[in-house]
């Protein structure tokens, strides 16, 4: 019997649209993303809470235009950063409008809330005008009247017919730059709606579970729900909703793709909840480490553990590892290999120090790499 690899994800194949200079479905990787939550108006609070977005490995950040002012202040704060950003749009076509003159990558907005055919065939042409893509956002606690009295309730099935509603009126305007999202509080809700999306379109979906709570409780919800889908190979870019900073919102989501092998950014931490047999503070350690480690973006593995129960094994498949040793003395471990001991020095500063170089390493042999490739590809005089 043939089975499939137990660490294989086969994602869903979906079209591929740009948002910005970001590729998002098709083959591109899993990108994502995070919301502000200053006053669009104060450009200033709003670019540093982008920026800080920018630093932790945003790739794309929504920002929310209720109304004219903010609308034009999207061109004060598109020309701060670096990242695309997505225009928040939910009822006045002329916003939608105006957030593509004033450069948004994105319209967030569902064609079938603003109106008539000839409003939607001024947005459609402003998105074609000025390069944006879309995004139809169906949310289960505002959807369409008609929808909730044909099936009572909030459910999959008038999730899904809401969404490829709303597609089919791009689609007769000639527009399929856009991708979908069908959120919902509710986990099962949000999983079976995007499971029925999946099967009925090819549209690359942004998932997420929406008002998943606080940082704890959200992160546990969102990971629940998203991580299903994100193993069944469904999710082209997500966003993890939390009562929390726009900052943890990307962490969270990058350690979601990072343990299911999707996507790999800076060190990832493996370390042991500790035990009567650990020969230093493991916790307090890897808390540390976890500050001192967070400007690296490079890809790596770190493990730490407390003694030599599981140490060895665990540091034979990471980058760099220790193993917690008697009389403080402890193990490390360079690329699953015994290295060198440690002895009466400071773990977190030696960590660090072989981190960092390990990363540095690392990106300059990719540097040489491509350096080499971009030299075979220019062709002979």
């Amino acid at each position: 019997m043939s089975v499939r690899p137990y660490r294989e994800i086969l994602r869903r194949k979906s079209r591929q649209i740009m948002v910005g200079k970001v590729p998002v479905g098709g083959d591109a990787p899993i990108s994502v993303q995070t919301m502000t939550n200053t006053p669009t108006v104060d450009v200033k609070a709003t670019v540093e809470q982008i920026l800080a977005a920018e630093r932790v490995g945003a790739d794309i950040v929504r920002v929310s235009c209720p109304d004219q002012e903010s609308a034009l202040a999207l061109k004060d704060i598109v020309r701060q950063v670096n990242v695309p950003i997505v225009a928040d749009i939910h009822f006045h076509y002329k916003r939608a409008i105006e957030a593509a003159q004033s450069g948004a990558a994105c319209l967030r907005i569902n064609p079938g809330n603003i109106g008539s055919a000839d409003r939607v065939r001024e947005v459609v042409k402003a998105a074609k005008d000025y390069g944006c893509s879309m995004r139809i956002g169906v949310n289960a606690g505002s959807l369409e009247h008609d929808l909730l009295e044909k099936y009572g309730e909030p459910c999959p099935e008038a999730m899904v017919e809401s969404a490829m509603n709303h597609a089919k009126i791009l689609e007769d305007h000639d527009f399929r730059e856009f991708k979908i999202s069908v959120k919902a509080s509710d986990v099962f809700l949000a999983v079976a709606a995007y499971q029925g999306l999946a099967e009925a379109c090819d549209y690359p979906l942004h998932i997420g579970i929406t008002e998943a709570g606080g940082l704890r409780a959200g992160t546990v919800k969102s990971s629940i729900g998203l991580g299903m889908l994100l193993w069944s190979g469904i999710g082209d870019t997500i966003r993890v909703s939390l009562s929390a900073d726009p900052t943890e919102e990307i962490l969270v989501g990058y350690d979601m793709l990072k343990s299911l092998g999707l996507r790999r950014r800076g060190v990832t931490v493996i370390s042991c909840p500790s035990c009567a047999r650990q020969n230093f503070d493991v916790i307090k350690t890897v808390e540390i480490l976890e500050q001192r480690l967070s400007h690296i973006t490079t890809p790596l593995t770190l493990s730490v553990i407390g003694c030599v129960v599981n140490g060895p094994g665990e540091a034979r498949e990471t980058d760099i590892g220790l193993t917690g040793g008697g009389n403080n003395t402890h193990q490390i471990y360079i690329s699953g290999v015994t290295d060198h001991r440690l002895k009466d020095q400071n773990i977190v500063d030696h960590l660090v120090g072989l981190v960092e170089k390990k990363a540095a390493e690392i990106e300059a042999a990719k540097a040489a790499a491509e350096a080499a490739e971009a030299t075979e590809s220019v062709p002979a005089e």
